[in-house]
Protein backbone atom coordinates (compact mmCIF):
# COMPACT_ATOMS: atom_id res chain seq x y z
CA UNK A 1 0.00 0.00 0.00
CA UNK A 2 2.75 2.12 1.00
CA UNK A 3 4.84 1.87 -2.42
CA UNK A 4 1.25 2.36 -4.13
CA UNK A 5 0.78 5.54 -2.66
CA UNK A 6 4.85 6.49 -2.96
CA UNK A 7 4.22 6.01 -6.89
CA UNK A 8 0.76 7.49 -7.72
CA UNK A 9 2.30 10.71 -5.69
CA UNK A 10 5.32 10.51 -8.11
CA UNK A 11 3.01 9.98 -10.87
CA UNK A 12 0.87 13.11 -9.74
CA UNK A 13 3.89 15.47 -9.99
CA UNK A 14 5.56 13.89 -12.88
CA UNK A 15 2.03 14.85 -14.97
CA UNK A 16 1.85 18.36 -13.08
CA UNK A 17 5.23 19.48 -13.86
CA UNK A 18 4.22 17.81 -17.91
CA UNK A 19 1.24 20.06 -18.10
CA UNK A 20 3.37 22.99 -17.06
CA UNK A 21 5.75 22.77 -19.61
CA UNK A 22 3.45 21.61 -22.77
CA UNK A 23 4.35 23.48 -25.68
CA UNK A 24 1.15 25.25 -26.98
CA UNK A 25 0.81 26.16 -31.18
CA UNK A 26 -1.20 29.18 -31.78
CA UNK A 27 -2.89 29.03 -35.02
CA UNK A 28 -5.32 31.84 -36.21
CA UNK A 29 -8.24 30.70 -38.59
CA UNK A 30 -8.76 34.62 -40.26
CA UNK A 31 -11.89 34.60 -42.36
CA UNK A 32 -13.45 37.46 -44.71
CA UNK A 33 -17.20 36.52 -45.66
CA UNK A 34 -17.41 36.77 -49.57
CA UNK A 35 -20.36 38.70 -50.92
CA UNK A 36 -23.48 35.84 -52.04
CA UNK A 37 -23.75 35.48 -55.52
CA UNK A 38 -27.19 35.65 -57.69
CA UNK A 39 -27.59 31.86 -58.63
CA UNK A 40 -30.12 30.23 -61.22
CA UNK A 41 -30.73 27.41 -58.43
CA UNK A 42 -30.20 26.94 -54.66
CA UNK A 43 -29.49 23.33 -54.72
CA UNK A 44 -25.71 23.65 -53.71
CA UNK A 45 -25.70 26.08 -50.82
CA UNK A 46 -22.21 26.99 -49.43
CA UNK A 47 -21.48 25.12 -46.30
CA UNK A 48 -21.28 28.02 -43.89
CA UNK A 49 -18.07 26.25 -42.24
CA UNK A 50 -16.62 25.36 -45.24
CA UNK A 51 -12.86 24.94 -44.37
CA UNK A 52 -12.93 25.83 -40.98
CA UNK A 53 -14.63 21.96 -40.05
CA UNK A 54 -10.99 20.50 -41.53
CA UNK A 55 -9.28 22.82 -39.66
CA UNK A 56 -11.09 22.07 -36.47
CA UNK A 57 -10.39 18.26 -37.56
CA UNK A 58 -6.92 18.75 -37.79
CA UNK A 59 -6.30 20.31 -34.80
CA UNK A 60 -8.51 17.10 -32.97
CA UNK A 61 -5.82 15.01 -34.91
CA UNK A 62 -2.62 16.73 -34.19
CA UNK A 63 -3.75 17.29 -30.11
CA UNK A 64 -3.87 13.14 -30.12
CA UNK A 65 -0.52 13.14 -31.29
CA UNK A 66 0.53 16.16 -28.75
CA UNK A 67 -1.38 14.47 -25.63
CA UNK A 68 1.15 11.68 -25.72
CA UNK A 69 4.74 14.54 -26.90
CA UNK A 70 3.11 17.15 -24.90
CA UNK A 71 2.25 19.35 -27.08
CA UNK A 72 -1.22 21.45 -28.08
CA UNK A 73 -2.24 23.00 -30.47
CA UNK A 74 -4.94 25.87 -30.52
CA UNK A 75 -7.07 27.10 -33.10
CA UNK A 76 -8.47 30.45 -32.83
CA UNK A 77 -11.27 31.63 -35.37
CA UNK A 78 -11.76 35.64 -36.37
CA UNK A 79 -14.60 35.94 -39.33
CA UNK A 80 -15.28 39.14 -40.58
CA UNK A 81 -17.46 41.02 -43.09
CA UNK A 82 -16.48 41.52 -46.70
CA UNK A 83 -15.57 44.94 -46.24
CA UNK A 84 -13.66 44.30 -42.95
CA UNK A 85 -10.45 44.25 -44.63
CA UNK A 86 -8.80 46.40 -41.81
CA UNK A 87 -10.45 45.12 -38.93
CA UNK A 88 -9.03 42.08 -40.13
CA UNK A 89 -5.36 43.53 -40.31
CA UNK A 90 -5.97 44.39 -36.38
CA UNK A 91 -6.32 40.83 -35.65
CA UNK A 92 -3.93 39.42 -37.34
CA UNK A 93 -1.46 41.63 -35.47
CA UNK A 94 -2.41 41.66 -31.82
CA UNK A 95 -2.45 37.57 -32.19
CA UNK A 96 0.15 35.51 -31.07
CA UNK A 97 -0.11 33.23 -34.31
CA UNK A 98 2.88 32.05 -35.85
CA UNK A 99 0.76 30.31 -38.25
CA UNK A 100 -2.21 31.64 -40.36
CA UNK A 101 -5.10 29.97 -42.18
CA UNK A 102 -6.44 33.00 -44.73
CA UNK A 103 -9.99 32.00 -45.99
CA UNK A 104 -10.55 34.79 -48.18
CA UNK A 105 -10.53 35.84 -52.07
CA UNK A 106 -6.92 36.19 -53.58
CA UNK A 107 -6.44 39.86 -53.46
CA UNK A 108 -7.72 40.53 -49.48
CA UNK A 109 -4.92 37.96 -48.91
CA UNK A 110 -2.02 39.79 -50.64
CA UNK A 111 -3.22 43.22 -48.40
CA UNK A 112 -3.60 40.82 -45.04
CA UNK A 113 0.41 39.19 -45.96
CA UNK A 114 1.64 42.71 -46.55
CA UNK A 115 0.15 44.29 -43.72
CA UNK A 116 1.40 42.00 -41.29
CA UNK A 117 3.84 43.52 -38.71
CA UNK A 118 5.31 40.17 -37.51
CA UNK A 119 7.26 38.80 -40.91
CA UNK A 120 7.73 35.87 -39.73
CA UNK A 121 4.31 34.46 -39.69
CA UNK A 122 3.72 31.33 -42.16
CA UNK A 123 0.63 32.06 -44.20
CA UNK A 124 -1.24 29.19 -45.90
CA UNK A 125 -3.68 29.95 -48.67
CA UNK A 126 -6.62 27.57 -48.44
CA UNK A 127 -9.41 28.65 -50.41
CA UNK A 128 -8.03 30.72 -53.30
CA UNK A 129 -7.10 29.35 -56.95
CA UNK A 130 -5.76 32.20 -58.37
CA UNK A 131 -2.68 31.79 -60.88
CA UNK A 132 -1.12 35.45 -59.62
CA UNK A 133 -0.87 34.28 -56.04
CA UNK A 134 1.65 31.71 -57.29
CA UNK A 135 3.39 33.68 -60.05
CA UNK A 136 4.03 37.32 -60.15
CA UNK A 137 1.96 38.16 -56.88
CA UNK A 138 3.56 35.71 -55.05
CA UNK A 139 4.82 36.27 -50.86
CA UNK A 140 7.63 34.29 -49.47
CA UNK A 141 5.90 33.72 -46.48
CA UNK A 142 2.70 32.46 -48.16
CA UNK A 143 1.73 28.59 -48.78
CA UNK A 144 -0.58 27.30 -50.75
CA UNK A 145 -2.89 23.96 -49.80
CA UNK A 146 -5.58 24.62 -52.22
CA UNK A 147 -4.31 23.79 -56.03
CA UNK A 148 -4.49 26.27 -58.63
CA UNK A 149 -6.34 26.54 -61.47
CA UNK A 150 -3.16 25.58 -63.36
CA UNK A 151 -3.20 22.47 -62.07
CA UNK A 152 -7.05 21.52 -62.24
CA UNK A 153 -6.76 22.15 -65.74
CA UNK A 154 -3.75 20.73 -66.07
CA UNK A 155 -4.95 17.17 -64.95
CA UNK A 156 -8.35 17.84 -67.58
CA UNK A 157 -5.65 17.85 -70.63
CA UNK A 158 -3.66 14.99 -69.19
CA UNK A 159 -7.05 12.88 -69.57
CA UNK A 160 -7.93 14.39 -72.67
CA UNK A 161 -4.63 12.73 -74.21
CA UNK A 162 -5.17 9.52 -72.78
CA UNK A 163 -8.21 8.88 -74.19
CA UNK A 164 -7.38 10.93 -77.48
CA UNK A 165 -9.52 13.13 -77.29
CA UNK A 166 -8.60 16.37 -79.13
CA UNK A 167 -11.62 18.15 -80.34
CA UNK A 168 -12.58 20.80 -77.74
CA UNK A 169 -14.85 23.27 -77.23
CA UNK A 170 -15.57 25.71 -74.45
CA UNK A 171 -18.47 27.32 -72.51
CA UNK A 172 -17.26 30.25 -70.50
CA UNK A 173 -19.53 31.88 -67.62
CA UNK A 174 -19.02 35.41 -66.64
CA UNK A 175 -17.63 35.32 -62.59
CA UNK A 176 -14.17 36.39 -62.00
CA UNK A 177 -13.74 32.87 -61.10
CA UNK A 178 -14.87 31.44 -64.46
CA UNK A 179 -12.94 33.92 -66.67
CA UNK A 180 -9.87 32.58 -64.59
CA UNK A 181 -10.53 29.07 -64.99
CA UNK A 182 -11.23 29.23 -68.66
CA UNK A 183 -7.99 31.14 -68.88
CA UNK A 184 -6.29 28.26 -67.48
CA UNK A 185 -7.57 25.78 -69.30
CA UNK A 186 -6.67 27.84 -72.74
CA UNK A 187 -3.48 27.96 -71.10
CA UNK A 188 -3.01 23.88 -70.36
CA UNK A 189 -4.44 22.95 -74.13
CA UNK A 190 -1.71 25.28 -75.16
CA UNK A 191 0.66 23.25 -72.93
CA UNK A 192 -0.26 20.15 -74.16
CA UNK A 193 -0.36 20.72 -77.96
CA UNK A 194 -4.60 21.15 -77.99
CA UNK A 195 -6.66 23.78 -78.69
CA UNK A 196 -10.66 24.86 -78.47
CA UNK A 197 -12.09 24.82 -81.40
CA UNK A 198 -14.85 26.78 -80.81
CA UNK A 199 -15.69 29.04 -77.68
CA UNK A 200 -18.73 30.63 -76.38
CA UNK A 201 -19.62 32.86 -73.83
CA UNK A 202 -22.70 32.22 -71.41
CA UNK A 203 -25.51 34.59 -72.31
CA UNK A 204 -28.59 32.90 -71.26
CA UNK A 205 -30.22 34.79 -67.83
CA UNK A 206 -34.03 33.50 -67.99
CA UNK A 207 -34.99 30.27 -66.44
CA UNK A 208 -33.03 27.41 -67.25
CA UNK A 209 -35.44 25.25 -64.69
CA UNK A 210 -38.02 25.30 -67.06
CA UNK A 211 -36.11 26.20 -70.89
CA UNK A 212 -32.95 24.33 -70.53
CA UNK A 213 -33.73 21.42 -72.97
CA UNK A 214 -34.73 24.27 -76.01
CA UNK A 215 -31.71 26.67 -74.81
CA UNK A 216 -28.91 24.26 -73.99
CA UNK A 217 -29.70 22.71 -77.57
CA UNK A 218 -29.71 26.00 -79.36
CA UNK A 219 -26.54 27.57 -78.09
CA UNK A 220 -24.48 24.33 -78.23
CA UNK A 221 -25.71 23.78 -81.88
CA UNK A 222 -23.11 26.69 -82.36
CA UNK A 223 -20.56 24.22 -81.20
CA UNK A 224 -20.22 22.10 -84.11
CA UNK A 225 -19.09 19.04 -83.24
CA UNK A 226 -16.31 18.18 -80.68
CA UNK A 227 -14.93 15.50 -78.83
CA UNK A 228 -15.79 17.51 -75.27
CA UNK A 229 -17.50 20.38 -74.22
CA UNK A 230 -15.54 22.23 -71.45
CA UNK A 231 -17.75 24.75 -69.03
CA UNK A 232 -16.10 27.19 -67.18
CA UNK A 233 -18.43 27.96 -64.11
CA UNK A 234 -16.96 27.36 -60.64
CA UNK A 235 -19.89 27.90 -58.76
CA UNK A 236 -22.00 25.14 -60.48
CA UNK A 237 -24.46 27.30 -61.67
CA UNK A 238 -25.62 26.96 -64.83
CA UNK A 239 -23.57 24.17 -66.09
CA UNK A 240 -26.10 21.76 -63.96
CA UNK A 241 -28.39 22.48 -67.18
CA UNK A 242 -25.76 21.46 -69.49
CA UNK A 243 -25.65 18.03 -69.44
CA UNK A 244 -28.32 16.16 -71.36
CA UNK A 245 -29.13 19.47 -73.02
CA UNK A 246 -26.49 19.91 -75.57
CA UNK A 247 -27.38 19.12 -79.01
CA UNK A 248 -24.49 16.75 -79.84
CA UNK A 249 -24.33 13.82 -77.20
CA UNK A 250 -20.98 14.87 -76.02
CA UNK A 251 -18.83 14.19 -72.61
CA UNK A 252 -19.03 17.64 -70.14
CA UNK A 253 -15.41 18.93 -68.24
CA UNK A 254 -16.06 21.53 -65.40
CA UNK A 255 -19.12 22.46 -63.54
CA UNK A 256 -21.37 19.81 -63.29
CA UNK A 257 -20.07 17.16 -65.34
CA UNK A 258 -16.01 15.59 -64.64
CA UNK A 259 -14.63 17.59 -62.65
CA UNK A 260 -11.01 18.22 -61.05
CA UNK A 261 -10.73 18.23 -57.29
CA UNK A 262 -8.22 18.67 -54.36
CA UNK A 263 -10.98 16.43 -52.61
CA UNK A 264 -14.15 14.78 -53.23
CA UNK A 265 -16.58 12.99 -51.07
CA UNK A 266 -16.09 9.57 -53.79
CA UNK A 267 -12.32 9.59 -52.95
CA UNK A 268 -11.92 6.30 -51.33
CA UNK A 269 -8.48 4.80 -52.22
CA UNK A 270 -5.60 5.13 -50.13
CA UNK A 271 -6.99 5.02 -46.83
CA UNK A 272 -9.28 8.62 -47.70
CA UNK A 273 -12.13 6.34 -46.69
CA UNK A 274 -11.02 6.51 -42.83
CA UNK A 275 -10.55 10.35 -43.40
CA UNK A 276 -13.62 11.07 -44.88
CA UNK A 277 -15.60 8.88 -41.79
CA UNK A 278 -13.79 10.85 -39.27
CA UNK A 279 -14.68 13.92 -41.30
CA UNK A 280 -18.38 13.04 -41.36
CA UNK A 281 -18.86 12.36 -37.74
CA UNK A 282 -17.05 15.87 -36.99
CA UNK A 283 -19.03 17.78 -39.57
CA UNK A 284 -21.71 15.94 -40.39
CA UNK A 285 -21.32 16.25 -44.03
CA UNK A 286 -19.07 15.40 -46.60
CA UNK A 287 -15.32 16.94 -46.88
CA UNK A 288 -15.37 19.75 -49.80
CA UNK A 289 -11.89 20.77 -51.16
CA UNK A 290 -11.10 23.87 -48.96
CA UNK A 291 -11.89 21.29 -46.08
CA UNK A 292 -8.81 19.12 -47.39
CA UNK A 293 -6.90 22.30 -47.63
CA UNK A 294 -7.35 23.50 -44.77
CA UNK A 295 -7.15 19.90 -42.78
CA UNK A 296 -3.37 19.10 -44.83
CA UNK A 297 -2.36 22.98 -44.02
CA UNK A 298 -2.65 22.14 -40.20
CA UNK A 299 -1.10 18.78 -40.77
CA UNK A 300 1.86 20.12 -42.20
CA UNK A 301 2.12 22.75 -39.54
CA UNK A 302 2.31 20.08 -36.82
CA UNK A 303 5.22 18.06 -39.12
CA UNK A 304 7.41 21.38 -39.22
CA UNK A 305 7.34 21.59 -35.56
CA UNK A 306 7.90 18.08 -34.63
CA UNK A 307 10.80 17.81 -37.48
CA UNK A 308 12.52 20.88 -36.19
CA UNK A 309 11.89 20.23 -32.36
CA UNK A 310 9.17 23.67 -32.38
CA UNK A 311 12.13 25.26 -33.77
CA UNK A 312 11.37 28.98 -35.18
CA UNK A 313 9.35 29.76 -38.09
CA UNK A 314 12.27 30.39 -40.35
CA UNK A 315 13.71 27.26 -39.80
CA UNK A 316 10.18 25.31 -40.07
CA UNK A 317 9.59 27.24 -43.40
CA UNK A 318 13.13 26.11 -44.66
CA UNK A 319 11.97 22.60 -43.47
CA UNK A 320 8.75 22.61 -45.35
CA UNK A 321 10.24 23.94 -48.31
CA UNK A 322 13.11 21.74 -48.59
CA UNK A 323 12.51 18.66 -46.61
CA UNK A 324 8.65 17.89 -45.44
CA UNK A 325 6.83 14.70 -47.37
CA UNK A 326 3.09 14.94 -46.21
CA UNK A 327 1.19 11.93 -45.62
CA UNK A 328 -2.24 13.29 -47.30
CA UNK A 329 -4.33 9.89 -48.01
CA UNK A 330 -3.99 10.38 -52.49
CA UNK A 331 -1.61 7.81 -53.14
CA UNK A 332 1.55 10.18 -52.86
CA UNK A 333 3.45 12.19 -50.62
CA UNK A 334 2.98 15.65 -50.57
CA UNK A 335 5.60 18.43 -50.28
CA UNK A 336 5.67 22.11 -51.32
CA UNK A 337 7.56 23.87 -54.26
CA UNK A 338 10.21 25.44 -53.13
CA UNK A 339 9.90 28.29 -56.17
CA UNK A 340 6.49 28.75 -55.41
CA UNK A 341 5.01 27.21 -52.49
CA UNK A 342 2.40 25.20 -53.87
CA UNK A 343 1.27 22.18 -51.86
CA UNK A 344 2.50 19.31 -54.92
CA UNK A 345 -0.61 17.06 -54.71
CA UNK A 346 -2.60 14.85 -57.13
CA UNK A 347 -5.84 16.25 -58.38
CA UNK A 348 -8.79 13.78 -59.00
CA UNK A 349 -11.30 14.15 -62.04
CA UNK A 350 -14.21 12.65 -60.46
CA UNK A 351 -18.25 12.95 -61.11
CA UNK A 352 -20.76 13.07 -58.16
CA UNK A 353 -20.77 9.12 -57.95
CA UNK A 354 -17.37 7.81 -58.64
CA UNK A 355 -13.41 8.90 -58.99
CA UNK A 356 -12.77 8.22 -62.44
CA UNK A 357 -9.03 9.35 -62.96
CA UNK A 358 -5.87 10.71 -60.73
CA UNK A 359 -3.63 12.91 -62.19
CA UNK A 360 -0.81 13.26 -63.02
CA UNK A 361 -1.75 9.94 -65.40
CA UNK A 362 0.52 6.91 -65.80
CA UNK A 363 2.82 8.32 -68.86
CA UNK A 364 3.08 11.41 -68.06
CA UNK A 365 6.63 11.93 -66.71
CA UNK A 366 9.16 14.53 -64.89
CA UNK A 367 12.58 14.91 -64.61
CA UNK A 368 11.95 15.10 -60.62
CA UNK A 369 8.84 14.54 -59.90
CA UNK A 370 5.80 13.81 -61.41
CA UNK A 371 3.55 16.37 -59.75
CA UNK A 372 5.24 18.96 -60.86
CA UNK A 373 4.08 18.73 -64.46
CA UNK A 374 0.68 20.19 -62.43
CA UNK A 375 0.54 23.52 -62.44
CA UNK A 376 3.50 26.28 -62.82
CA UNK A 377 6.94 24.19 -63.24
CA UNK A 378 10.21 25.92 -62.03
CA UNK A 379 11.34 27.25 -65.60
CA UNK A 380 7.69 28.12 -66.04
CA UNK A 381 7.31 30.73 -62.63
CA UNK A 382 7.43 34.06 -62.25
CA UNK A 383 7.33 33.92 -58.71
CA UNK A 384 11.17 35.22 -57.77
CA UNK A 385 10.84 35.93 -53.96
CA UNK A 386 11.49 31.98 -53.12
CA UNK A 387 14.90 32.29 -54.40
Amino acid sequence: MKKLTISLIILFFSTTIFAEEAKVVDVLYLKIDQPERPTLSNLDPIPDDLGLSGAELAVADNNTTGGFLGYEFRLDVQRFGEEDIEPAKLALNSSVAAYVLLDMNAKQQLSVVDGAADSSRIFFNIVSNDAELRDKECRPNLLHTIPSYAMRSDAFMQFLIMKKWNRLSLLEGNSREDINFAKALRRSAKKYQLEFDVELKWILDGDLRRQAAAEVSLLTQKLGDYDVLFVADEWNDFARYIRYNTHKPRPVFGGDGLRSLAWSSVFEQWGSAQLQSRFKSSAGRSMLSEDYAAWIALRAIDEANNKTKFDTPAAQMKYLLDGIELAGFKGRPLSFRDWNGQLRQPIGLAHQSALVAMAPLEGFLHATNELDGLGYDRGESNCKVFQ
